[in-house]
C-alpha cells in the first residue's frame, strides 16, 4: 500500500514539475498520507481573495458534493458510480484551469475545500468589501450529492461550515428547504438542497472573479479542457457591504 501511494504522488508531482524532498511515516488505526509544500511566487502573479471588484462574474470549475458523498459511503448509501464520479474530479490537476483563468483577466481565486463554497466565499466577500449575488440554480452537483444531502447526510464537517450563513443577507428559515438545480449531467433532474453550500470539498475546484464579458469565453474554454462542471454561478455587487444574496 505504501508503494502504491507514493507511485500515484510522484506519478502527479512530476506532472507539475515538483520534487519530493523527504518525508516519515507513521503508525496509526487509519490510513493517513499528506504532503507539505514550499514554493516561491511572484507577487504580480498573485490572485488574492480581496482582488474581487464590483461588477464581475464568479466561476466555478468543479462540481460541489463530495463531503456528502463520502459520508453516504461510510454509511454503505453511495452508489458506485457516484463515488467512481467523486473521485474522478477529486484526481482533476486545477493546473490547467489557473492558465485558463489568467488568459480570462482573473483578479481574484480561491480553492474551494474544507469550509465549503460559502466559507470559501465568505472569505473573499470580506477580504474585498463587496458583496456578492449567488446563484444557486447555477451550482454544479456531482451526481449523487442532491440524493444524499436530501436524505439528510452531511459530513461532520457540516455544522461548523454552517457559521457562513451568517454572511447571507437573505437565508431562509428553513434550511434545508430545496431548490431546483439545473442538471449538469444526464442523470435526472434532482432537488438540491442549500446544505449544498456548507459540504466540504476534497480537492475542490477553483471559485475565481473576472470580468464579465470574459466569462463565456473562459467557461468555455474550460468545458473544452475537461472542466465540464464549470459555471458562471454568481456576481459582485457593490463595494462596502460585504454580505452574500442568494438568487
Amino acid at each position: 500500500m505504501l508503494y502504491q501511494l507514493l507511485s500515484g504522488a510522484m506519478a502527479v508531482l512530476a506532472q507539475q514539475q515538483i520534487q519530493l524532498i523527504g518525508g516519515h511515516s507513521l503508525a496509526g488505526n487509519d490510513l493517513a498520507f499528506g504532503l507539505s509544500c514550499n514554493g516561491f511566487a511572484q507577487p504580480e502573479q498573485l490572485w488574492p481573495k480581496g482582488g474581487l471588484q464590483p461588477g464581475q462574474a464568479l466561476i466555478l470549475t468543479k462540481a460541489l458534493g463530495t463531503g456528502t458523498l463520502f459520508a453516504a459511503a461510510a454509511q454503505g448509501k453511495a452508489k458506485g458510480r457516484w463515488i467512481d464520479g467523486a473521485i474522478a474530479a477529486m484526481v482533476q490537476s486545477n493546473a490547467p484551469a489557473v492558465a485558463i483563468l489568467r488568459q480570462h483577466q482573473t483578479t481574484a481565486c480561491t480553492d474551494i475545500t474544507g469550509f465549503g463554497l460559502l466559507g470559501h466565499l465568505g472569505e473573499m466577500v470580506k477580504a474585498s468589501a463587496t458583496s456578492i449575488a449567488l446563484e444557486l440554480a447555477a451550482l454544479p452537483l456531482l451526481p449523487g450529492a442532491a440524493e444524499t444531502l436530501g436524505q439528510g447526510i452531511v459530513s461532520s464537517m457540516d455544522p461548523a461550515n454552517g457559521q457562513a450563513q451568517r454572511w447571507v443577507s437573505n437565508w431562509p428559515e428553513k434550511t434545508n428547504e430545496l431548490e431546483i438545480n439545473e442538471p449538469a449531467t444526464n442523470e435526472p433532474q434532482a432537488p438540491v438542497p442549500r446544505r449544498i453550500l456548507f459540504d466540504p470539498q476534497t480537492s475542490g475546484g477553483l471559485l475565481a472573479a473576472l470580468p464579465r464579458e470574459q466569462a463565456e469565453a473562459c467557461v468555455a474554454a474550460l468545458q473544452a479542457q475537461g472542466y465540464g462542471y464549470s459555471r458562471i454561478i454568481g456576481h459582485s455587487l457593490a463595494e462596502g457591504s460585504p454580505q452574500i444574496q442568494l438568487i
